[in-house]
């Protein structure tokens, strides 16, 4: 193992944090916004508090080689999938789903860190296939990896959170060498389950239908299912150009958009802070993605490359599906926008993502 000494700091990867911290302060800033007039208020400092524990886990798994983490990866997985059995039978409901088990006063979301263990589990999975075509075998073999704690996690119910599994799984299967034929006729056996299951109205739930179809037309019912969306939609235009001021929203602070300091907070932020302030934000994950896939690009070896993918895969699915959410152009699913959505458990992933990636770029000179 590489001795830790100054180089440590020579290596790690300070743009892509100075990026990533610049994104976290905004996120504090429209959270204090966003919760100001309502009973939350207060939440930005429980945001810092995740961001500062979020820091130190990041460099603490940034020291232990990522190898370690692989070689114990089967262990881990078998711990997710008892963590989400015990969601299922002492988990804390709220609001109808039982989501998260209560440690003291936080309340930990099981299948958030699930994410990061089936991502080093599936670089694991097809490191050991490299140098080879992919069987139909292989393929089942991967797709039951990632499948199992998905449906336990959509059965909480919590669709959002088993639905940024599928990135994994696509991004592995992509990365592991899945030709165009099987590609083919895998999408086709999935459209036909999916219609299937979509009619049968065993595998959503009535309120995960609407939510699924009502973007498509929110005026079709502005008080109910649409209702998010309308709102939203009405956020996002009125910030115009340079938006209306921070701590000025009238639909923020109104009360008119729904939980604006999670999943609607990027309404909030261009309603406050308009065309601008949108574009910059976009402009940083840019910038953190950019950083991230060179990363991937110097890693020492296929894991390491496979894992860093499957995190960019994993916050380009969260940042295309919340932001699409909230201009109209993709159903309302609860996926938090990665480092700007207000959340311990979603806060801890990309911190422990990071300290992955920063891990892996520390090593890249090591055979």
């Amino acid at each position: 193992m590489r001795r830790f000494n100054s180089t440590y700091f020579r290596d790690f990867d300070w743009v892509l944090l100075g990026f990533v911290l610049l994104l976290s302060v905004i996120s504090v800033l429209e959270i204090k916004s966003a919760t100001l007039q309502t009973k939350f208020r207060g939440f930005e400092t429980k945001q810092v508090e995740f961001l500062l524990v979020g820091l130190v886990l990041m460099f603490i798994i940034s020291i232990v080689d990522y190898h370690t983490l692989i070689d114990i990866a089967p262990w881990a997985y078998g711990i997710s999938l008892v963590s989400l059995v015990a969601v299922r039978l002492v988990g804390s409901k709220v609001l109808g789903a039982r989501r998260w088990i209560k440690l003291g006063s936080f309340h930990f979301q099981p299948s958030e860190w699930v994410k990061l263990v089936l991502i080093v589990a599936v670089a694991r999975y097809f490191w050991g296939l490299a140098g080879r075509d992919l069987s139909w075998k292989d393929i089942g073999k991967v797709f039951a990896l990632v499948c199992v704690p998905m449906a336990m996690v959509l059965l909480q119910p919590d669709l959002g959170t088993s639905l940024t599994y599928v990135p994994i799984l696509v991004c592995g299967l992509f990365l592991g060498g899945l030709r165009i034929k099987q590609a083919a006729i895998l999408l086709l056996v999935f459209a036909l389950i999916g219609g299937i299951a979509w009619k049968s109205g065993k595998l959503l739930k009535p309120y995960q239908k609407a939510r699924l179809t009502a973007f498509m037309d929110p005026d079709n019912d502005p008080k109910g299912s649409g209702y998010q969306i309308r709102q939203s939609l009405i956020a996002v235009g009125s910030g115009g150009i340079w938006g209306k001021g921070a701590n000025k929203g009238t639909q923020t602070q109104g009360d008119f958009l729904p939980i604006p300091y999670t999943d609607f907070i990027f309404a909030a932020f261009s309603e406050e802070h308009g065309f601008v302030g949108a574009v910059g934000v976009l402009v940083l994950y840019f910038l953190i993605l950019m950083r991230l896939i060179q990363n991937a690009q110097t890693a020492s070896d296929l894991p390491g490359a496979f894992i860093i993918m499957g995190i960019v895969a994993v916050i380009v699915f969260q940042i295309a599906v919340n932001i699409g959410m909230v201009v109209g152009l993709m159903p309302v699913t609860g996926i938090p926008l990665p480092l700007m959505s207000y959340g311990g458990s979603s806060i801890l992933f990309t911190f422990l993502a990071l300290g992955i990636v920063m891990n892996i770029r520390i090593r890249r000179f090591v055979n």
